[in-house]
C-alpha cells in the first residue's frame, strides 16, 4: 500500500533544498508532490483577449523561471488556477487531482484534492491555511517503509512543520 509522507515548508527556499535532499536520497520526480501559491504575476496574462497561445506560453516560461532548477526536476510541474483560489504551482501527483479540480469548477479545491489524496479533512484545512498564507506543501509517495522514515528525517533536518503521514486512497481502476 502507497503512503504518503507530508509536510509544511516556510517557504521556497527551503523547499527546494528538501527536494534536492529528497532527490539526492534517491526518490523519483514523479514521487515527489509539492503545492506552493504562484507569486510570479502569470495573473497578468490572463487578460489576453485574442488567442490563448501566447497566454499558455508566457504562463509557462514564467512558470519555469519562477520554479527554479529544483522543482523544475519535478514530474509535471505546471500553474493552474483553482477557481475561487487563485493560481498554484504543482508537481507530482497532486498535480492531476488539483487539475481535476480546478477543470471541474469544485469549491475548496485544494482541501477537495488533499482530502482525495488521503488526507485526513482536519489536516487538509490546516495545510490549504498555511499553503494560502505562502508554505509550501511537499509530499513523498511510497509503498517502502524505510523510504517514508527517510523522508521525514529528510523533513525534520531542513526544519520543515506539520509532518505527517498517511496510507494514500485508492483509486478504482
Amino acid at each position: 500500500m502507497k503512503n504518503a509522507v507530508y509536510c509544511i515548508a516556510n517557504n521556497r527556499t527551503q523547499a527546494e533544498m528538501i527536494v534536492e535532499k529528497l532527490k539526492i536520497a534517491g526518490f523519483s520526480s514523479t514521487d515527489i508532490s509539492v503545492l506552493l501559491p504562484d507569486t510570479s504575476g502569470t495573473r497578468d496574462f490572463a487578460h489576453e483577449k485574442n488567442t490563448k497561445l501566447p497566454e499558455g506560453a508566457t504562463a509557462g516560461v514564467v512558470t519555469g523561471m519562477s520554479a527554479g532548477a529544483i522543482l523544475g526536476w519535478l514530474a509535471g510541474i505546471g500553474t493552474l488556477a483553482i477557481p475561487g483560489v487563485g493560481p498554484f504551482i504543482a508537481a507530482g501527483p497532486i498535480m492531476a487531482a488539483l487539475g481535476a479540480a480546478a477543470v471541474g469548477g469544485a469549491t475548496g479545491g485544494i482541501i477537495g484534492a488533499l482530502v482525495g489524496l488521503g488526507i485526513p479533512e482536519f489536516e487538509a484545512k490546516l495545510y490549504d491555511g498555511k499553503i494560502r498564507s505562502g508554505n509550501v506543501l511537499i509530499s513523498v509517495h511510497t509503498d517502502d517503509s524505510n523510504q517514508a522514515k527517510s523522508a521525514k528525517e529528510i523533513y525534520k533536518e531542513a526544519g520543515a512543520n506539520d509532518i505527517k503521514s498517511t496510507s494514500e486512497a485508492s483509486v478504482p481502476g
